[in-house]
Parts: structure tokens; sequence; C-alpha cells
């Protein structure tokens, strides 16, 4: 395991407010196709880093 892996990111949509706790691919991939609840385009600025150990 890299330490990637355990990255992780608190999203707030600045849309809809929906907030989720994603690791770095997920983050990507919200980047890329926007929020999954209401589809809003996302940029890095709706991502604070986070710790995923807690998420287990």
């Amino acid at each position: 395991m890299n330490g990637e892996e355990s990255e992780g990111y608190a999203f707030v949509c600045p849309e809809c407010e929906e907030h989720l706790e994603v690791d770095k691919k997920m983050k990507n991939t919200l980047i890329e196709r926007g929020c999954v609840i209401c589809g809003f385009p996302v940029t890095e600025e709706a991502f604070t880093e986070d710790s995923l150990s807690d998420l287990s």
C-alpha cells in the first residue's frame, strides 16, 4: 500500500451543500464529473484535506 490510499478529503458541494468523505480517486472523479447529487461542476476549492483512518 502506498500513502496515497490513506489520503482523504472532506467534500462540500458549493451548490447543494452535500458533504462526503472521499479518497483521492473519488475526489478526481467529482472534479471530472461534478457533484453526484446535483451535478454541479466541482473544483479543488470544494475539498479540504482529511484523514480516512477514522472511516473504518
